[in-house]
């Protein structure tokens, strides 16, 4: 499609769609997720559907004009998945908040995909159930998004990323047809697995319009929380390393370095012990003694690597505080200046040997990263800063994140845990997967969406 095409795709978008929903000017905070310097471009328009039948016209109408369309949640990705390229469609779900149904007896609910997460959380729990997945932009984050980039949490290493929860979906697939993905029972193997699919694909392969998500007990848990502060990261990391080789899996375990709890403190009026390098934060949620017993051992092994003012905390209040500052993290770091985001996984047993190259990394590129990490499933997030208006430091971070994607696949990892591939990590994923499985990608792409129009260019790189 040509620039000359985008008022008569606007025009047909109105004419199919609900007063209000099309928007072609002020268009740009569309445009873009939360991803610094990924490439992005002004749309031609923007759809803010509220129904099946809105997604339904968009695709249709975008595919007759040969426009590319790119779905969009509530915008928090950090890798570029969200972008728009020029003459696109971003067909915005932000607007589809129903929580069509919760089931409580079979312990499934049905919501549209611009449910927030939190929201989710909130209202099972009057049902006595719980949803796991606790991406940190759990606030803000929305389903559809979540289930776009099989985002994780704090609390996956224990209870396990998106992909876990997601029994089902109506999709809306590249021609316009509805598809109605997965079950409702707790087991079923008919056919292939295409709702597990769907779930990470980045937009490419369909547009995830609701979900079915599995629930849990809301009962059951009682959380206990261990915190110990490490003179550097390396001890922090030996702590992770010690914790998993010892056979326990906590609710949590979440790495903070002091980058990160500085620009916190600063932010919230906190005061942080004298020489503090990195914080863990480790939640067992075991009941009765045997929870006592687990947090009793995960605190040896802080104190044995070397953790300082290691203590314990027990009631619900004082331990959401503490996970606060986890929280809080990035938005802390975002106060400073922009913030390139890595979301690399490497073994458990890798963490402080990936650790201590991040820092490596940081004095020989002249660059300011701060850590925070998953460290309990070896998913960390090294967030690399760079002023304002400043090209160079900028260039540094560029080098600085490309040879932290290397240095975790040296490792045995991978080049994204939970954000997804997007686009900045194309090179990465690149380098990850080999010829075979680009052809695979490649073939299901073709199949499902033959002419390229589903947020083209992310989740893979194409053939060469």
């Amino acid at each position: 499609m040509t620039r000359t095409d985008s008022p008569a795709l606007a025009a047909a978008l109105r004419t199919s769609l609900p007063d209000g929903a099309v928007l072609t000017e002020d268009v740009e905070r569309y445009a873009h997720d939360d991803a610094e310097w990924a490439d992005h471009a002004t749309p031609a328009a923007v759809v803010l559907a509220t129904s099946l039948d809105d997604v339904v016209a968009t695709v249709r109408i975008a595919g007759e004009y040969g426009a590319p369309v790119v779905p969009r949640g509530a915008g928090t990705g950090l890798s570029g998945g969200a972008n728009a390229m020029a003459g696109a469609v971003v067909l915005s779900l932000e607007r589809m908040t129903r929580i069509v149904e919760v089931n409580a007896a079979e312990r499934y609910a049905v919501v549209e995909a611009g449910v927030l997460n939190d929201d989710l959380r909130r209202h099972v729990a009057q049902h006595g159930l719980w949803y796991p997945p606790d991406p940190a932009s759990q606030a803000i984050s929305t389903i559809g998004g979540n289930v776009a980039t099989n985002a994780g949490g704090l609390c996956c290493v224990k209870y396990g990323v998106t992909r876990d929860y997601v029994l089902g979906m109506t999709v809306v697939l590249a021609d316009g047809s509805v598809a109605r993905l997965g079950r409702t029972t707790a087991k079923g193997v008919t056919g292939y697995d295409l709702t597990g699919l769907m779930v990470g694909s980045e937009g490419t392969l369909g547009v995830v319009v609701d979900v079915t998500l599995k629930l849990r007990p809301l009962g059951g848990r009682e959380d206990r929380a261990i915190v110990g502060w490490f003179p550097s990261l390396a001890d922090a990391g030996n702590a992770v390393a010690a914790v998993s080789a010892a056979g326990i899996v906590p609710a949590a375990l979440e790495l903070i370095d002091s980058t990160c709890l500085r620009a916190v403190a600063d932010w919230q009026g906190w005061t942080l012990p004298e020489g503090a390098a990195a914080l863990l934060l480790a939640k067992v949620d075991e009941p009765g003694a045997a929870g006592e017993a687990l947090a009793d051992r995960v605190a040896a092994f802080f104190e044995e690597a070397g953790g300082t003012q290691v203590e314990r905390a027990f009631e619900a209040d004082e331990v959401d505080r503490l996970f606060l500052a986890r929280r809080l993290a990035y938005p802390a770091l975002e106060r400073l200046g922009p913030v390139l985001t890595e979301d690399v996984c490497v073994p458990r047993g890798a963490v402080p040997e990936m650790l201590s190259r991040i820092e490596r990394i940081a004095r020989e590129a002249d660059v300011v990263i701060a850590n925070i990490a998953h460290a309990g499933d070896g998913n960390l997030h090294p967030l690399i800063i760079a002023p304002d208006g400043d090209d160079a430091a900028k260039a540094r971070a560029k080098t600085a994140f490309d040879r932290i994607v290397d240095e975790c696949r040296a490792l045995g990892g991978t080049v994204t845990g939970e954000h997804g591939v997007g686009l900045l990590k194309l090179p990465g994923a690149a380098a990850e997967l080999s010829p075979a499985v680009l052809a695979m990608h490649r073939a299901i792409k073709d199949a499902l969406d033959p002419r390229g129009l589903l947020n083209p260019g992310k989740a893979f790189p194409a053939a060469g």
